[in-house]
């Protein structure tokens, strides 16, 4: 089984090291100095379940590659518009393409039944852009429940979990899903092949839409917003207005609020990638996690207050991120 790893960061990188752990081909596609150290000396992942190096192929030009027969994003989903001409050198006439995003993906309605079957979520696909690079029906869906963190170039810290749940966007057990599911567990990783991915995209969104955000505009961890009775009381006014959301689109997700806040205290001071990404001037990943479900309030006529409050002030500061963004490579080219 060839897999090339688009966007071989934290993420990434883990994931492309456990499936060539577990005899996958795989081909990561990194740059910088990610790149270089993938090159020397491979991917090192540290972690309390044992210490290991993989040595993948590294590059960063696709068609090195070719065709292959899965490609696992592990792009921000900011940056999946623009990923088609990497795309195209890696696509046979079966790829599939594993989308391990946070937040609402542009394949939600792809499959769907009822009114909203092939609805498009204009924040997450806008023209279209999205689907025009990434086909629906290329779209395994997934989403990811490890913790990991790139503690040097071709270093990973792996925190918690191994989990990468995956599904079709029709809800079918496909055998593409069952054959890159087989290659997670072979590597060491638990990939459970889920009849409907929407469920497991909400849970993981209650924590995201709520401290990704939060955490930027206060520089907080997780820990330190659960501990706060401010923070805690919109952390969880947050959750429950997603949680409507959710409802209204027919899924209801079995956890409660009270259990995803208790386990965000748990995690203790985690630093979110949102955060991580702010205080390194990067914009953030707000468009798939927040905006989208605002976007979605209003069409299934739920009231969002909070959400709509948080949404704007995290745009506002979005905004001044992508124009430093933009200043610092116009600067450097």
């Amino acid at each position: 089984m060839r897999i090339a790893i688009l966007g071989a960061g934290a993420i990434g990188a883990y994931a492309g090291a456990a499936l060539h752990r577990g005899g996958a081909d795989v081909h990561l596609i990194a740059r910088g100095p990610q790149l270089e150290a993938l090159r020397a000396d491979g991917v090192r992942v540290l972690s309390d379940r044992g210490d290991f190096t993989a040595r993948p192929h590294a590059t960063s030009d696709p068609r090195e590659i070719g065709p292959v027969d899965f490609v696992f994003l592990g792009l921000k989903a900011q940056h999946y518009a623009g990923c088609g001409p990497i795309l195209r050198p890696l696509m046979g006439p079966a790829t599939a393409v594993v989308a391990a995003q946070n937040g609402i993906p542009w394949w939600y309605f792809h499959g769907a039944s009822g009114p909203l079957a092939e609805h498009r979520v204009h924040t997450v696909d806008p023209g279209g852009a999205v689907s025009r690079a990434i086909p629906v029906e290329r779209a395994i869906g997934c989403v990811v429940y490890a913790a990991t963190e790139i503690e040097a170039p071709g270093v990973v810290r792996h925190l918690e979990g191994t989990r990468f749940s995956i599904g079709e966007p029709d809800g079918s057990t496909s055998r593409r899903c069952t054959d890159f599911s087989e290659a997670m567990k072979a590597g060491g990783l638990k990939c459970p092949v889920e009849p409907d991915l929407r469920e497991d995209i909400w849970v993981k969104l209650m924590g995201n839409i709520t401290f990704n955000p939060l955490s930027a505009l206060t520089r907080s961890t997780m820990a330190q917003i659960c501990r706060d009775r401010s923070t805690r009381e919109l952390a969880r006014a947050m959750m429950n207005e997603a949680l409507e959301v959710a409802s209204r689109l027919g899924v209801r997700p079995t956890i409660s609020v009270e259990r995803r806040l208790a386990g965000a205290e748990r995690a203790g001071d985690h630093r979110t990638s949102t955060l991580h990404d702010v205080e390194r001037g990067r914009p953030m990943e707000l468009d798939v996690i927040l905006t989208a479900v605002v976007e979605l309030a209003d069409l299934v006529g739920a009231e969002v207050p909070t959400l709509r409050t948080v949404d704007a002030v995290a745009r506002l500061l979005n905004d001044r991120l992508v124009d430093g963004s933009v200043a610092d490579r116009m600067a450097a080219a």
